[in-house]
């Protein structure tokens, strides 16, 4: 699996946002803001990995196409559990 730079650049801006969390912390803000910036950087997280997920079946099935190694039933099946299993 390739990652491109859309998938790199969503993971700093989590990485960006976990850090101004814990500062926000450190600096004693109010817990309504640390939990509306917890939530949005969770829900970065659960889109990134939606990304990676879709990605990575785009290319799985391409390559169980050409080498018919796998079904494309079963490369699906594989993907939503992922994301199954990352809730």
């Amino acid at each position: 699996m390739e990652y491109n730079d859309q998938m790199k650049n969503r993971v700093k801006r989590i990485e960006g946002q976990l850090r101004g969390i814990l500062r926000m912390m450190e600096e004693g803000k109010d817990c309504k803001e640390v939990i509306t910036q917890l939530s949005a950087a969770r829900t970065g997280i659960d889109r990134t990995i939606g990304v990676v997920v879709s990605s990575n079946l785009v290319e799985c099935v391409r390559n169980a196409e050409e080498t018919g190694e796998h079904s494309t039933e079963e490369l699906v099946k594989e993907a939503v559990n992922l994301l199954v299993k990352s809730r």
